[in-house]
Formats: C-alpha cells, structure tokens, sequence
C-alpha cells in the first residue's frame, strides 16, 4: 500500500470543501434527516464536518501535543443563524481555507497528536480528506444530488479504513472489531469493476481468530463484493445498500453483511 501525496489529500479537502458547499448552496433542505446519519440534519452534518474540519486546523497549527477539546476550538459550532445557507456557506468556505492552508504549510512530516498511533499532520490529512469524502456522500445522498469520487481517492480511503480497523483490534480489542474475530479464515473480495488495472482497486479482507488482516489483490473469498469502485467504496462504508444497481455479491452474503455492520464501529 501507498499512500497518496500530502498535496494529493490538500487538494482533495479543498475540492470536497468546495462541493459539500454546493450543496448547501443548491437549494436543498438544510432540515432534512440525513438517510445515512438518520441523527443528524442535513445542516447538523455539514456543521459537524466544518468543526472537525477547525478542530484538527488548530491541532496542526499549533502542533498540539494532546487532545483539544472542541469547545476551546474558535467556530467549532458554525454561524449563529440557522437554516442560512449563506452564512453556512461562508463559514464552511473559511474553514475549508484555514485547515488545507495549515496543512500544506505543516507538510506531512510535522509531529501532532493524532489517536491511530501515526504523530503527524499527514495522518490529519488524510484522515480529513476521507472524513469529508465520505461525509458528502451523505450530503449529496439527503439532497438527492449525484455523487462522484476520483478513482485514487476511492481506493485509498478503503485502504485507511481497513488499515483503522487493524489498529484498533490491536489496541482496543474490548471493541466492537473484536467481534469479527473467528475460528478458521473467512474472507472477502472486493472488486471494483471500472477501473485502470494499474490501481489494483481489489482487496482481499480476511477474518481469522488473529484479528482482520488486508492486502491488495485479486483471489477466491468466502464472499464478494463487485461493482463500481465509488459504488464499492459507499457499500463499504454502509452508504448504500448491497442490492444498490451495479453491485454484484457472490458468495456467503450473510458474511459480508455482518463484516459491514462490525467493521463500521465508530
């Protein structure tokens, strides 16, 4: 595995910035219920996703040494008018500026407190870069607006999510990913159909009673997912459903089913 360029996950915060805000802007109803994040409205995630957004600027910007609560962070909570996508747009736009600013002039390299165990701003980066990614979905999904991710993006955020799953097992066995430990190797495919061979957009996810282990690759599973990488990608994250058009599952569906459901801890 590879990580993406430190400029790579800038440029994706600021691109997903920039179409979480066009949908505020769109004329879609900021009260709705978010299908995918049924607790929230659709102006509660974006609120949400703008304070982790400061929250971790302000971490990297003073290469914070341990956790800082949210409420110490300035414009955590968003503007004060409800229901006004133009100051929700405003705030979401300075805030996009700040973190992806902080970011570049920190590089990747800079020692931050991070929880996965990896001190850096790069970790922030990328950490940030798929939050939002995933967090769009469920915008654009409420607004009933189309929905699109680059392939390299795509990929990377299964790889970070699969790569989560293991540090936590190893340093939080009491949680939830400690149920997808099992007798025997179990394991799954996921195959994205569309795209270039050289992205290797396959992964081979394995469930034994040492934990889950991943790599990149094409094999036999137990189960599998096949689809389109941005349709794999939100089945992945419980975003969509399995039987959503253009995805295809072979195998012991019920296996699957239960790997979604525990590796989708929070």
């Amino acid at each position: 595995m590879t990580l993406l360029a430190h400029d790579r996950y800038c440029d994706q915060i600021a691109h997903q910035v920039g179409q979480l805000r066009a949908v505020v802007t769109s004329g879609a109803d900021l009260s709705a219920t978010v299908p995918t994040c049924p607790d929230w409205t659709l102006e509660q995630l974006v609120r949400h996703m703008g304070g982790a957004l400061r929250w971790v600027e302000l971490m990297v910007r003073t290469r914070a040494q341990e956790e800082i609560p949210e409420e110490k962070v300035p414009g955590h909570e968003g503007p004060d008018a409800e229901g006004d996508p133009a100051s929700l747009d405003t705030w979401l736009a300075e805030t996009g500026d700040m973190i992806v600013d902080t970011l570049r002039e920190a590089g990747p390299d800079a020692t931050v407190w991070a929880w996965a165990g990896v001190l850096n701003a790069g970790f922030w980066a990328r950490r940030m870069a798929h939050e939002i990614t995933v967090h769009r979905a469920d915008a654009t999904l409420a607004a009933g607006l189309p929905y699109e991710v680059a392939p390299d993006v795509a990929a990377d955020a299964i790889d970070e999510w699969l790569g989560i799953i293991e540090f936590v097992q190893r340093t939080a066995p009491e949680r939830v990913a400690d149920d997808l430990r099992g007798p025997g190797v179990r394991s799954i495919h996921l195959h994205a159909t569309d795209t270039a061979p050289e992205l290797n957009a396959e992964w081979i996810v394995e469930l034994t009673d040492e934990g889950v282990g991943w790599r990149r690759g094409h094999e036999k599973a137990t189960a599998a997912l096949r689809g389109p990488l941005t349709e794999v990608l939100l089945a992945f994250y419980r975003r969509v459903p399995l039987d959503s058009p253009g995805l295809e599952v072979l195998g012991e569906r019920e296996l699957l089913e239960f790997w979604l459901e525990r590796s989708s801890f929070g």
